[in-house]
């Protein structure tokens, strides 16, 4: 069963697994931070995958810049999330991001939210077609069809998620990967993985719409289920202390 092919494992065996993983990283996170620094100015982004901004902090290559994508890198991508509304919306805006851009969809995200009652699954999922015609003439948001009537589909498959499950964040954690023993480079960052593949089956089985691996892996790194910063960019340690400090939802 996907759930099985997941590699669930107890919430005690992985917090004490993150905290030790924690442990042993962050004290060589900042010791080397120069070095990180030296390194960068010396060979650029492509081996390191990091980059300095004007006064000298490191990120991963990809939130450099502009300011919203600085703001977001620095502030909420991979930091664990636990929270069933805002787990749903982000697999909601990722489903939108398909083939555009995160900045596009992140430049949008507060028009999503007035659009989508704040992505609360228990309303969407009793949008009807008026709300779709809604939708379709809100210039403010990426006015797809497949993609807006996929939110609404998978607000109803969320619901039946939770009177299954209990909620949405504890069915999500199991999907977890193991604590990696280090930080990684951007040779090492991947489209999916087998974690990924078996959380989108398991959707799909359910009857959710845009959430195939690339998707959902993109959704994993975003809601801290991996730390996927760089080693060395300014926000991989406090990723991996609030991973360590975070109590897993249990069922």
């Amino acid at each position: 069963m996907a759930l099985a092919a997941a590699g669930a494992r107890s919430a005690t065996v992985r917090q004490t697994h993150a905290q030790a993983s924690a442990s042993n990283l962050l004290g060589g996170a900042l010791t080397g931070l120069r070095g990180y620094r030296a390194e960068v100015e010396a060979d650029g982004n492509q081996r390191t995958g990091i980059v300095l901004d004007q006064d000298g902090v490191p990120r991963c290559w990809w939130g450099d810049s502009p300011p919203e994508y600085r703001a977001y890198h620095d502030r909420e991508w991979g930091f664990p999330v636990a929270d069933d509304v805002r787990l749903f919306e982000k697999l909601s805006l990722e489903g939108f991001q398909s083939g555009l851009s995160w900045l596009t969809i992140l430049r949008k995200r507060e028009a999503f939210r007035r659009a989508f009652a704040g992505f609360d699954f228990s309303v969407v999922a009793r949008f009807d077609e008026r709300d779709v015609a809604r939708l379709l003439a809100d210039a403010s948001i990426v006015r797809h069809r497949g993609k807006i009537e996929a939110v609404i589909n998978n607000a109803r498959c969320a619901v039946e998620l939770v009177d299954a499950e209990g909620s949405l964040a504890p069915f999500v954690w199991r999907f977890e990967p193991a604590p990696r023993a280090a930080g990684i480079d951007r040779g090492a960052v991947v489209a999916h993985t087998d974690e990924s593949r078996a959380l989108a089956r398991e959707l799909k089985r359910r009857g959710w719409r845009f959430v195939g691996p690339t998707t959902v892996y993109a959704f994993m790194q975003a809601m801290g289920l991996v730390n996927d910063h760089i080693e060395g960019c300014v926000a991989w340690a406090e990723v991996e202390r609030a991973r360590a400090e975070f109590r897993r939802p249990g069922p």
